[in-house]
């Protein structure tokens, strides 16, 4: 008869309490690997400032750039932290009255206001004696490059003490999928539908705020991406380190309005750097700083043929001219903040 012996008890500091997850990430595995190279969502203390019970859609990439955007600027802060939100889709899923998935102190104001109203929370906080509460406003990119450009341009030319954050799933997408300053050209939107001569958004509109945002001479700019959660993170928490007005722009993939399956979130978000659509770059004090180096990059097509709101470019199998001026467009983002090494491209 074999006898069954209890195993020894663990030390108490040994011990870790197990938490459900995301698959895909580095946080299932987060005792396999050494503690500096753990997400804050790896930690049993994270602050799970937007919670579970939300209603975004599945595959959201918004939901997944804000959980961890908040998550590690409540960590830089210690907890002190204050949150205002422009409308849109991350105002409307985690707050369906009378509920609410957010577990830090938040404001929602008007579409277009929200730079301003954390402007205001700011210098109320500094007069009141608590500085050391910080504030991160945020928006997605109708909020932010459209309605709100204006209140944001003047946040950042009195550099006041606000870390703004621009969700950009390049367009309006809670009110129906309208086209935005930030939607790409030739994309199908309610808007720009895949009609007459040349179907989609027309070339030559639209504009890419973190260029602006570097021209007003802030003291950190940077665009991040769902595809690497590590440099979103150290993004967010050196962003938090500065005080003045900071910009951070996160490329977040949105499957219902850009026509994709939801499991392809992730994989458009890393399409989208490796094919220089969409570059990866931070700069201070109006100079770019460090760039996300591309090792092989791919051609566009890889990127939209993913995507419906693309489809158009393809129909019959034939190739639009206009795919040609995307690539260029992706070239010269590639030329201008160096994103391949030159012994690479020669290669």
């Amino acid at each position: 008869m074999t006898e069954i012996v209890d195993a020894p008890a663990l030390p108490e500091e040994a011990e870790q309490k197990l938490r459900y997850y995301q698959k895909g990430t580095f946080t299932v595995g987060n005792r396999l690997v050494d503690a500096e190279r753990r997400t804050v969502q790896a930690s049993d203390e994270r602050s799970n400032a937007i919670t579970y019970g939300h209603r975004a859609c599945q595959g959201c990439g918004e939901a997944l750039g804000a959980r961890f955007a908040l998550d590690a600027a409540m960590r830089a802060a210690g907890g002190r932290l204050v949150a205002v939100n422009a409308t849109g889709c991350l105002e409307v899923f985690t707050t369906p009255y009378p509920e609410t998935s957010w577990q830090l102190p938040w404001m929602h104001s008007l579409f277009g206001n929200a730079a301003a109203v954390a402007t205001g929370v700011a210098a109320a906080l500094r007069v009141t004696g608590r500085g050391d509460v910080r504030v991160v406003a945020q928006g997605g990119d109708g909020g932010t490059t459209d309605i709100g450009f204006q209140c944001l341009s003047g946040m950042f030319e009195r550099n006041d003490d606000v870390l703004y954050i621009c969700y950009d799933n390049e367009g309006y997408m809670n009110t129906g999928v309208q086209r935005s300053s930030a939607t790409p050209p030739a994309a199908r939107t309610a808007t720009t539908p895949a009609i007459c001569d040349e179907p989609g958004n027309v070339f030559g509109t639209g504009k890419f705020v973190p260029r602006i945002a570097v021209a007003h001479r802030i003291p950190y700019v940077a665009t991040a991406t769902v595809a690497d959660l590590h440099d979103l993170e150290r993004k967010v928490e050196k962003a938090m380190a500065i005080h003045g007005a900071r910009y951070l722009q996160i490329d977040v993939p949105c499957p219902l309005g850009w026509g994709a399956p939801s499991s392809s979130t992730i994989e458009l978000a890393r399409l989208a750097v490796e094919t220089g659509f969409y570059p990866i770059f931070e700069a201070e004090h109006g100079k770019v700083t460090g760039v996300r180096r591309i090792r092989r990059p791919r051609p566009v097509t890889d990127y939209l043929k993913l995507q419906k709101r693309f489809a158009h470019l393809f129909r019959g199998g034939v190739e639009d001219p206009r795919v040609a001026r995307l690539q260029a467009m992706c070239d010269a983002n590639i030329e201008e903040y160096g994103l391949v090494a030159d012994d690479e491209t020669a290669g």
